[in-house]
């Protein structure tokens, strides 16, 4: 399993590993993102495959050593594919009390805690949740423990620069990534360069931050004597040739949009109201101008959503972003754009719970809203992407299906795959297939709700063309004219031309395939979304064993894949594993009377692959 040592041998105080997890926790303001992305990007150079899942609370600047204002980052690296972020711990960094009681329970038996005891004071303690001190009730018993005064080490090593206490308490984060950095063998210079620029302008600053991520990689080199201590080699993973980048999932998202907007021939209109975990995009696109992107922050959900529209209105393709509870607020507009049949892009970030919720932590409860959520007959089209580079091609897609087919699509992504990064293989452009977008320009022959005989998508006219002029809205049309349309014949006609619109996109998109095993057996695991990677990664481990289980997963969940409900019935049960209560399971079901049961986890968290191991065991028994 992912993060698992395999296999170890021990030379020299050196253990070997396949692969190994890494959290980074401490408060919010103790640099526990910064901290992670180093370690990652250190990683990347020494050739190790990976997946990062950065977790921070949902508050501004929750109080101080509060179990509610713990941050953490999370690295499973390894010499071979990495597809999760791992379930449990060989290493938890434990700046204080609190990151200690919250991430506790994800370290391994046998795995280290590294705790700073400068932290550990009976205030941190009680604001914790601690009657007594942990490193010392024995409550630790069955893991490794390394107590280190990381306060008081960083302040002896950066006092020469003249920083303020404060100041230099601030690398204490830098002392943690040395010492790491010493047990995985990781090249500190990059980290140096990084410091000397980005302090350019405080070169004493630069300077003790450097000496911070020395002096905890030095602090590593005096205790290799240490039982609890030892270095770690994690091979090189066997990677295909090629330029690659860490890329979260709504980098690439962004990048897809951007692309697609050149493969269009369009300009792209991105308009949004911040909201987390989608501020990112609006924030990302903003800097992509050059590629004839243009960005606008509305005062809320539903002009972004207007403007959008609008934009898509004006011959541009307009893309809107937003997660659940901001999408739940553009639904009207939502439905302006299937009666006026525009093409519109919306993006989804979801996240926990209803209302505010959990606005931090991720969900995959928003496709009954995606598919069904909206007033009278109104459907769109629904994607979903599996892993953060997997949103560059799914944004393509996105907009290839809106242009083509003069509909709304929406684009399914999560907190876990905005947030999360892994190697990217960047992709030659030259590859990518241009999908031009077509404008109607003949006066003679323009009826716009006229449609085209294989997509049934109607006209698409930009304002002020000379002999263009119609009339276009939300009040039902008559099929051609576009005029307005009271008629009850013609509003039946219309409403199941928009629906079967939306159904020829099954046509225009490839048969679903088998992610892994075979097409017909005794359990089909189907998935979507960010379930993807533990999902595999249980699945190719229960085959190793000999299991008849495959991995089926969902890229377009509406309309579902034409030959999706033949490929079903080739296996005796199906599992659904989702992060909700239950929704492509009932949709499957509904669809195609057939008996899928589901696998739900609401918890905030993605799957653990163990859970879906233990799923598949269960059902195979």
């Amino acid at each position: 399993m992912d993060g698992t040592a395999v296999s170890q041998t021990q030379s020299s105080q050196i253990v070997e590993q396949e692969a190994a997890v890494v959290r980074f926790a401490g408060d919010s303001g103790d640099g526990m993102q910064l901290t992670g992305g180093r370690f990652t990007l250190a990683t990347a150079q020494a050739g190790n495959d990976l997946a990062t899942f950065p977790d921070f609370p949902a508050e501004i600047r929750a109080p101080v050593g509060t179990t509610f204002g713990v941050s953490a980052f999370q690295i499973n690296f390894g010499g071979r594919k990495i597809k999760t972020v791992g379930d449990q711990l060989d290493v938890l960094v434990a700046m204080n009390p609190a990151a200690l009681k919250v991430n506790l329970a994800d370290v391994k038996p046998g795995g280290l805690i590294i705790a700073d005891t400068g932290t550990f004071n009976e205030k941190n303690l009680r604001k914790a949740g601690y009657e007594t001190n942990p490193l010392e009730d024995g409550s630790l018993e069955k893991v490794k423990l390394l107590q280190v005064d990381m306060s008081k080490l960083t302040l002896e090593a950066v006092k020469q620069f003249g920083v303020s206490n404060k100041e230099g308490l601030r690398t204490k984060n830098l002392w943690a990534l040395g010492l790491v950095y010493w047990m995985y063998g990781r090249d500190r210079q990059s980290t140096h360069d990084w410091l000397r620029q980005k302090f350019a302008a405080r070169p004493d600053i630069a300077d003790a931050n450097i000496a911070a991520v020395d002096a905890g990689h030095a602090f590593g080199e005096t205790i290799e004597q240490h039982p609890e201590v030892q270095q770690v080699r994690v091979p090189q993973a066997p990677i295909a040739p090629g330029q690659y980048r860490a890329v979260t999932g709504t980098q690439a998202m962004a990048w897809g949009l951007a692309a697609a907007a050149q493969l269009s021939g369009l300009r792209m209109v991105f308009c949004s109201y911040p909201i987390t975990p989608a501020s990112a995009l609006l924030h990302t696109l903003a800097g992509l101008k050059r590629f004839n992107v243009e960005t606008f922050q509305a005062e809320d959900e539903i002009a972004a959503v207007c403007a959008a529209i609008g934009a898509s209105y004006a011959g541009t393709i307009g893309v809107t972003s937003s997660s659940g509870p901001g999408v739940a607020l553009k639904t009207e507009a939502l439905g302006l754009a299937i009666s006026a049949e525009l093409p519109l892009v919306v993006v989804n970030s979801q996240r926990g719970g209803p209302s505010t919720g959990l606005p931090t932590k991720t969900e995959q409860s928003d496709l009954f809203q995606a598919v069904w959520g909206r007033n009278g007959d109104a459907p769109v089209c629904v994607l979903a992407t599996r892993t953060p580079s997997d949103s560059f091609e799914t944004a393509i897609e996105a907009v290839r299906i809106a242009t083509k087919f003069m509909v709304p699509v929406i684009v399914l992504t999560d907190g876990f795959l905005a947030n999360a990064s892994e190697p990217w293989l960047i992709p030659d452009t030259g590859t990518l297939t241009p999908f031009p977008a077509s404008f109607a320009s003949d006066p003679e022959t323009f009826q716009p709700f006229d449609r085209d005989p294989n997509t049934l998508a109607r006209p698409w006219a930009k304002p002020g063309t000379p002999g263009l002029e119609h009339r276009i809205g939300g009040i039902e049309k008559q099929h051609g004219s576009g005029h307005i349309s009271y008629d009850p014949q013609n509003h039946h006609a219309m409403t199941l031309q928009r629906a079967e619109k939306v159904a020829r996109i099954a046509d225009d998109v490839p048969e679903q395939d088998v992610d892994l095993g075979t097409a017909t057996g005794k359990l089909a695991i189907v998935g979507w979304g960010s379930t993807y990677g533990p999902i595999s990664r249980a699945v190719t481990v229960a085959r190793a064993d000999g299991l008849d289980v495959s991995h089926i997963h969902l890229r377009h969940i509406w309309p579902l894949p034409r030959n999706l409900k033949d490929l079903l019935s080739g296996y005796d049960r199906i599992l659904v594993p989702e992060m909700n209560a239950g929704q492509l399971v009932k949709l499957l079901r509904a669809e195609y009377l057939l008996p899928a049961e589901g696998l739900n986890k609401i918890a905030g968290q993605p799957f653990k692959i163990y859970e879906l191991d233990a799923a598949i065991r269960e059902r195979l028994a």
